[in-house]
């Protein structure tokens, strides 16, 4: 049993997670890192539903870009 667990991967080259909140802080991107050194994957996407556009509330994340 892992104790970390990313929200979603997508086809082992991305990796999304969700979240509700009042704002992304660096522990949700730090995390996000570690998810993706963990899963050996290069991109992340932070996506944060808890805000009036969408498209404010996503943070991509690069790991060895």
């Amino acid at each position: 049993e892992c104790g970390y667990r990313a929200d979603l991967i997508v086809e082992n080259k991305l990796i999304v997670e969700a979240k509700s909140i009042d704002a992304v802080a660096d522990i949700h991107i730090a995390r996000t890192l570690t998810y993706l050194k963990f899963a050996n994957c290069k991109l992340g996407l932070v996506i944060n539903f808890n805000v009036t556009v969408l498209k404010n509330g996503i943070r991509r994340v690069a790991y060895n870009l």
